[in-house]
C-alpha cells in the first residue's frame, strides 16, 4: 500500500491537509503552475467580459454573444482548476489582491477600444494561456499528477478553439474592411 504524502508547509493536523499521494514538492509545484492559470481564467474572464461590455459597431451583437459565450468557457474552469489544488493539499487563491500577483494577462483599463483590436487582444491572451496550460501540464507530468494534467488537456483545446474562434473573426472583419 502506497504511503500517504502529508504536505510539510502546513502544522501537522491541519483541517487543510487533505491526504496525498504525491511529494510534498509536486504539490508545492503544481499549486503554484495551477494558482497561476487560475489567475489568468480570472483576469481572462474579466477582460472578457470587459470588451462584451463595451463592444460596439456593425458586428456588434455576433461579437457581443461571442465573447459572452467565451467568458462563460473562461469562468468554467476556475472551480475545477482550484479545487484540483486543494484535492492534491494545496491552497488556493484567497483574493482579488492574490489574482493580481499571480496574474500574466494583462489588464485593459483603456476607455475606448476598437472591436477589431478587442478581438486580437483576446486571441493574443488566448494563445498564451494555451501555452501556459501547456506549461503547467509538463509540471503535473513531472510529479505525476495525471488527474490535473487531464483537466488541462480539456482545457488547452477549449482555449485553442477560442483563439481559432477570434483569429477568424479578425481575420473576416479584416478581409470585409470593417
Amino acid at each position: 500500500m502506497a504511503k500517504i504524502a502529508k504536505n510539510p508547509t502546513r502544522k501537522a493536523g491541519s483541517n487543510l491537509d487533505t491526504p496525498t499521494d504525491l511529494a510534498p514538492e509536486g504539490v508545492q509545484a503544481v499549486s503554484d503552475a495551477i494558482n497561476g492559470l487560475v489567475a489568468d481564467a480570472f483576469a481572462l474572464y474579466l477582460k472578457t467580459k470587459n470588451f462584451h461590455w463595451h463592444m460596439s459597431g456593425p458586428h456588434f451583437r455576433d461579437y457581443h454573444l461571442l465573447l459572452d459565450e467565451h467568458a462563460e468557457q473562461i469562468f468554467a474552469t476556475t472551480d475545477p482548476l482550484a479545487e484540483r489544488i486543494r484535492k492534491i493539499s494545496g491552497t488556493t487563491l484567497r483574493s482579488i489582491g492574490h489574482i493580481s500577483r499571480l496574474q500574466s494577462i494583462q489588464d485593459n483599463d483603456e476607455e475606448l477600444v476598437g472591436p477589431l483590436d478587442m478581438l486580437r487582444e483576446l486571441m493574443n491572451d488566448n494563445k498564451a494561456m494555451a501555452k501556459a496550460m501547456r506549461d503547467a501540464h509538463e509540471v503535473c507530468d513531472e510529479h505525476d499528477d495525471i488527474a490535473t494534467a487531464s483537466l488541462l488537456e480539456e482545457y488547452i483545446d477549449a482555449t485553442e478553439r477560442r483563439t481559432w474562434f477570434l483569429f477568424e473573426a479578425t481575420r473576416a472583419a479584416d478581409q470585409s474592411g470593417h
